[in-house]
């Protein structure tokens, strides 16, 4: 079982842009967004994939996680099964003393939103804080991708400032 243990934050300002090393666009949707699993179609540059997550733990830390690679054709398709709010995003990759930031930059009804993500070893792992990371919002669920799908960041970000 692949279990998927990440940490989730704000982001405060954009220098972590200029310690990028790499950057993709990313659509997604969401063929299941149940209690306890989703089933998730996504666009990466030009891959597609397939992904199964499922509850999370009580931190919002861990949880299960499979995924496969598919055409871009069959991501394409699979987007017409999709329930509405297709997610759309830019992942900068941000390397930091040996981890790796995920960060995310928002479009569409999500626009403002930064977020950025750490997979970890184990829910205690440490990691160096860099000075553009701003709150932690692990497990705070309107932050979920598939939550922002549902309720967008425009909906909600006055009563989160």
């Amino acid at each position: 079982m692949n279990i998927e243990i990440e940490r989730k934050f704000l982001v405060k300002d954009e220098s972590f842009k200029s310690m990028a090393t790499e950057s993709h666009r990313l659509t997604q949707g969401y063929i299941c967004k149940e209690s306890g699993r989703t089933v998730r179609v996504r666009l990466w540059d030009d891959k597609g994939y397939l992904t199964i997550k499922g509850a999370g733990s009580a931190s919002g830390m861990s949880r299960y996680e499979w995924e496969k690679e598919i055409s871009a054709e069959d991501a394409r398709d699979l987007f017409m099964l999709c329930q509405s709010g297709i997610i759309d995003k830019t992942r900068y990759i941000v390397p930091v003393d040996g981890k790796t930031f995920e960060v995310d930059e928002f479009y569409g009804e999500n626009a403002g939103l930064v977020m950025a993500e750490i997979e970890l070893e184990s829910e205690d792992a440490a990691f160096t804080r860099p000075s553009w990371l701003g709150k932690e919002v692990t497990g705070d669920r309107r932050y979920y991708n598939s939550m922002l799908s549902v309720h967008p960041f425009s909906e909600w970000r006055q009563d989160s400032n």
